[in-house]
């Protein structure tokens, strides 16, 4: 649609961007510094941001740079996983069948860790995403997995993903004092600032393939304004705006265009 009217060859503000092609921001390049130094030293991580604000984009980047003769990462996203379907997922992955009881699958899990480890000389990365929605008791399995050979060493890496309710509304209460000690790196994400929102917004472009500058200066300080620097919000005025430029037959995007589309196709933002 817009794409050849603006001579784009990709369509810049889908979430099927290639990793490499994504804008890394500071915040962005220090936490996936943070996780990497995680994975080596086999810690336990925890990643929050508010909804929005790159934490997919952040584990797309993270996975892509871990070298798969060096690493096995196993990834698990399920608002409901407990502590049985937690080993059964990771078991699963591993192309094994997990015993019923949950006792039974955790040592095959701790078995198939050690092999991996000794004879296949690879470090395991465990990423458990959406973990603002588990529950205390999965938390609490965690805590016990890591609970390796006398509490010596940690069988794997471990990495929580999660919205800030996870830390707000869960980490940081004394009922999870037992869980937030072991915690080896805690990252979060920031939104964007107006100068990181531009530079978020040309980078899709550039991705794009457009060698034109679409946007006017106004026209950015109206998506910062509208987005506060979330990221998905972004991508939602950019792809608005372009599909009512094209409609309208103008080659560039300026503030009367975002904020018509502030106006018109963004009133359930407030609520995403």
């Amino acid at each position: 649609m817009y794409e050849t009217f603006f001579g784009m060859k990709n369509t810049p503000f889908t979430r099927n961007v290639p990793a490499d092609s994504l804008y890394e921001s500071d915040a962005m390049a220090d936490a996936l510094g943070r996780l990497s130094y995680a994975a080596d030293r086999q810690l336990f991580a925890v990643v929050t941001a508010d909804a929005g604000c790159g934490k997919s984009t952040l584990i797309r980047k993270f996975s892509e740079s871990l070298p798969r003769d060096k690493y096995i990462l196993l990834y698990l996203s399920d608002s409901k996983l407990t502590p049985r379907w937690f080993y059964k997922g990771l078991l699963d992955q591993l192309g094994l069948e997990a015993g019923f009881y949950r006792g039974d699958a955790k040592r095959q899990l701790q078995k198939e860790i050690e092999i991996i480890r000794g004879v296949q000389k690879k470090k395991v990365v465990c990423v458990l995403d959406e973990a603002h929605l588990l529950e205390k008791e999965t938390l609490e399995e965690f805590r016990f997995l890591l609970n390796y050979r006398f509490d010596s060493e940690s069988p794997l890496a471990l990495i929580l993903v999660g919205q800030t309710e996870l830390w707000d509304q869960k980490l940081r209460f004394q009922r999870y004092a037992a869980i937030r000690q072991r915690i080896d790196i805690n990252c979060v994400l920031p939104h964007m600032d107006r100068s990181e929102t531009q530079k978020y917004v040309e980078a899709h472009l550039r991705y794009a393939g457009c060698d034109q500058e679409l946007f006017t200066d106004k026209a950015y300080d109206e998506i910062f304004r509208i987005s506060a620097g979330i990221a998905r919000v972004t991508n939602r005025i950019c792809e608005k705006s372009l599909t009512y430029a094209y409609q309208q037959g103008k080659r560039l995007i300026d503030d009367y265009v975002v904020r018509f589309v502030e106006e018109h196709e963004m009133l359930d933002q407030a609520s995403n």
